[in-house]
C-alpha cells in the first residue's frame, strides 16, 4: 500500500511540475517582455507583449507583419497596450484602459490599432467593430538592426517600436 502510495505521489508531483513548466512563458521562442514609462503627467504607459526575433526571416514574406494584413504586433497572446489615465496618441483621443495593440503595415506607415477586446491569442479574434483608435504612425529605416521586435517608451510619451530595420513611432500624450 505504501508503493502505490508513494507511486501516485510522485505522479501528482510530475504532473505538477510539467504543468509549471508549461505555464512558464519566459521559455518560449518569443519570449515576453513588458515597457513601462510614467509621464510628467503622472500617467503611466504599459505595453505588454512577446518577442519574436527574426531569425533569417524576411519580414512581409516570412514573417509578420504582412503588407495590409492586421498583425497582433508581437507573437502568441495580442499585445497588450495600457494607459491609466486618458490620452491622447498622435493627438486622438483615447480612454484609460487596456487594449488589444494591432497594427497593419503599408510602405512608409503604419496604422496603430487599439482594440477593445485585449484579452486574446494573436490576431485570429480581432474584430474591427472593438476598435477604440486607429492612428498612423511613421515608419523610417533604420541602420541599426533589431533581431527581437522591442517597444520603447520615453518620459516624453513617444513610443517606439523596431523591428528589423523598421522603426514605427507614435506619441502619447
Amino acid at each position: 500500500m505504501k508503493k502505490i502510495a508513494s507511486l501516485s505521489f510522485l505522479f501528482v508531483a510530475l504532473l505538477f511540475s510539467a504543468c509549471s513548466n508549461a505555464q512558464d512563458k519566459s521559455k518560449r521562442p518569443s519570449p515576453p517582455a513588458v515597457v513601462k514609462q510614467t509621464l510628467a503627467s503622472g500617467t503611466i504607459i504599459s505595453i505588454d507583449y512577446s518577442q519574436p526575433s527574426i531569425k533569417g526571416r524576411t519580414i512581409g514574406k516570412d514573417i509578420e507583419p504582412k503588407e495590409g494584413e492586421v498583425w497582433r504586433t508581437g507573437a502568441n497572446e495580442a499585445t497588450v497596450f495600457e494607459v491609466s489615465n486618458a490620452v491622447k496618441i498622435n493627438g486622438k483621443d483615447l480612454a484609460a484602459g487596456k487594449y488589444g495593440l494591432f497594427s497593419i503595415s503599408g510602405k512608409d506607415t503604419w496604422t496603430i490599432i487599439f482594440n477593445k477586446t485585449w484579452k486574446q491569442w494573436g490576431a485570429s479574434s480581432y474584430n474591427q467593430v472593438a476598435d477604440a483608435l486607429r492612428i498612423d504612425a511613421v515608419v523610417t529605416q533604420e541602420t541599426t538592426f533589431a533581431e527581437k521586435m522591442t517597444f520603447t517608451i520615453d518620459d516624453k510619451g513617444v513610443v517606439n517600436l523596431f523591428w528589423g530595420n523598421n522603426k514605427a513611432t507614435f506619441m502619447v500624450e
